[in-house]
């Protein structure tokens, strides 16, 4: 069951970071637009918006990959002192507490688009009013994939399934 749940997340986890991929690549199109057409004097109008939500799908959509390969820094100053149960349950809190954060981002993010459809309120972006509720949709998606991925990761953790994550 767990193997079947881990390739499904496995598939997710990839998709977001296609995703993610796909984000990156508009925003070096478009800055590179925008910097040769203010050569020429023909600034890309939206740049500015269109760079800062390729940053919302870019952040988002690297982060389930990030945790999966291990990649986010660590500080480990104590840990050739610590025991290997110690530096287990450290990896279980902070997969636990990263899955519990991740699914609160997507929570209070789907709470914010509720709260402003109830108003009556769409909000866009002030130069050229791409709507937010396409790149929060995105953050509820891509945070539910990442914490998916670390509520996994926990579970093969605490049975043991993984190795402790050895540092550098």
């Amino acid at each position: 069951m767990l193997r079947w749940l881990n390739k499904g997340a496995d598939g997710l986890i990839s998709l977001s970071a296609l995703v993610g991929t796909l984000g990156l690549l508009v925003e070096v199109v478009v800055i590179l637009t925008d910097v040769v057409g203010r050569y020429f004097g023909k600034p890309l109008s939206g740049a500015q918006d269109i760079t800062q939500m390729a940053m919302v799908i870019v952040v988002f959509g690297g982060m389930a990959l990030c945790d999966k390969i291990g990649g986010h820094i660590s500080v480990d100053i104590f840990e050739t002192s610590m025991p290997n149960w110690m530096i287990r349950a450290g990896d279980i809190v902070s997969a636990l507490l990263g899955a519990l954060i991740f699914f609160g981002i997507a929570w209070t993010t789907w709470a914010s688009i509720a709260q402003m459809r109830g108003f009556g309120i769409i909000l866009s972006t002030n130069i050229i009013g791409l709507p937010f509720d396409w790149f929060k949709g995105a953050i509820i998606v891509m945070s539910v994939i990442t914490g998916i991925g670390m509520s996994l990761r926990a579970i093969a953790l605490i049975l043991g399934l993984k190795p402790v994550r050895k540092t550098a």
